[in-house]
């Protein structure tokens, strides 16, 4: 069950405001959101962050899926939103879909970056379409991830150094992209394993980047042989490998 902390903001946009623009970071400020499923990763962030005075950030609320984070969002109205790809509800790109109007709104634009595990080339041209300013992946240094979070506030687009070329190739592009029927009987989380173990990362290693267990690995290991009806983790990532998904 989620912590009910967890929809709700820290701060409203009405006192944050009347804070001014005081702080670390050469006295500039932002608000900022985080929406990741994992609370381990949350609090890490949060701290490496969100030492407001030094940073200049200030986490004003978080959430943990697509229903609580479009809740915290349309009650706290940060400037930047740190966003997971890959979230219950729906993903990345419906929490998008569903702040549509609050990226559009002239006067006070909430931006959204997202910070993800997967460096995918569908998921990082997913959430771009879907209106995010930028991608970055979890290995990012926190001084870097602030760095970003401000160029996003200021309207810039930001990416981690690889991923661009795909934003680029993407829509240099009037082609859309083909349907791999495949590829979609796997959920989000069953793509992020099947990667993970065409790189060549043993279980062990795989739980704790994506903050699971060794036995939630193995399901869904044995949910993606069934699903590509494959036989061992040779041939998928043979498979992997021919889909350019390594």
């Amino acid at each position: 069950m989620s912590d009910p902390t967890e929809a709700n903001g820290t701060a409203s946009a009405d006192s944050a405001e009347a804070a001014g623009a005081a702080g670390g970071a050469g006295g500039r400020r932002v608000r900022v959101v985080l929406v990741d499923d994992h609370r381990m990763f949350r609090t890490g962030v949060q701290a490496e962050i969100g030492r407001t005075d030094e940073t200049g950030v200030e986490v004003v609320g978080e959430a943990p899926d697509v229903d609580q984070a479009v809740a915290v969002i349309t009650e706290t109205r940060p400037e930047v939103v740190l966003l997971d790809v890959h979230l219950p509800g729906g993903g990345g790109v419906e929490v998008l879909r569903r702040c549509a109007a609050l990226m559009a709104d002239t006067e006070r634009p909430v931006r959204f970056l997202a910070l993800s595990v997967s460096d995918a080339a569908e998921d990082v041209i997913g959430v771009i379409r879907g209106g995010a300013r930028g991608y970055v992946t979890k290995t990012i240094t926190g001084s870097d991830l602030v760095d970003s979070i401000f160029r996003v506030q200021e309207g810039d687009a930001v990416f981690s150094p690889r991923l661009a070329g795909f934003v680029l190739d993407a829509f240099a592009s009037t082609d859309a992209p083909p349907v791999d029927e495949d590829l979609d009987r796997l959920t989000q989380r069953e793509r992020e394993v099947l990667r993970l173990i065409a790189r060549g990362y043993a279980y062990k290693e795989i739980a704790k980047q994506l903050f699971i267990s060794v036995k939630t690995v193995e399901s869904h290991v044995s949910a993606v042989l069934r699903k590509l009806q494959l036989s061992n983790r040779h041939e998928l990532t043979r498979w992997a490998t021919a889909r350019r998904l390594v």
